[in-house]
Parts: C-alpha cells; structure tokens; sequence
C-alpha cells in the first residue's frame, strides 16, 4: 500500500494515469506529452508498475503501458470502509454520561 500511496503523490504520476484511461501508450507517446527527459518517465513508469497501478506488455520493440483499474478499486474500498462504524468497539470518552431508559 505505501508504494501506490509514494505513487500517486506525484503530479506526473497522475498526469500519466489520466492519459492512460484513454488508451494503451508506449513509453515514448507518453514522453512526448511532457516536458521531461525519457529516463525520468521511465523512473515513474517504473514507481507505477512497482504499485500495480500500470501494467506493461511489450510489443515489437515497444512496451506498451496500461492502467490497472482493479488496485484503485481495492484502495477505494479501503477507503470507504474507513467510515464505517466500529461493531462493539466503541470506547465512550471520559465525561460522555449517556441517558438509558428501561421498558
């Protein structure tokens, strides 16, 4: 998990994911949209493939680099899990007097 969050605190990072959710793109079609050097888009594809958040397929003498969807799915469902009640677990603060009454 701290990999995909060291990923994405990167704005060329999500710079990168948003231009893969049109399209598979190789290294050099994503390099050609920013204004960096090639070795530094290869750093971050490589910090995405490490968090699972691009998958890559070589084709010829490309690779080609695509989203992976289904690990921004399994963090969105942490996340949301995140909110939700504690079942049993609730510790009521010091000075918290609750009101019951019986039937």
């Amino acid at each position: 998990m701290n990999a995909l969050f060291k990923a994405l605190n990167d704005e060329v990072r999500r710079d990168i994911l948003t231009l893969l959710k049109s399209s598979d793109l190789s290294a050099g079609e994503i390099a050609d949209h920013f204004a960096i050097g090639r070795p530094t888009i290869s750093h971050h594809l490589d910090l995405l493939r490490q968090a699972e958040l691009v998958t890559s397929e070589k084709k010829g003498q490309y690779i080609y680099y695509s989203i992976n969807t289904s690990v921004l799915d399994e963090v969105l469902k942490w996340i949301y899990t995140l909110g939700e009640e504690k079942d049993h677990k609730y510790i009521r603060p010091k000075g918290l007097h609750i009101k019951t009454t019986k039937k």
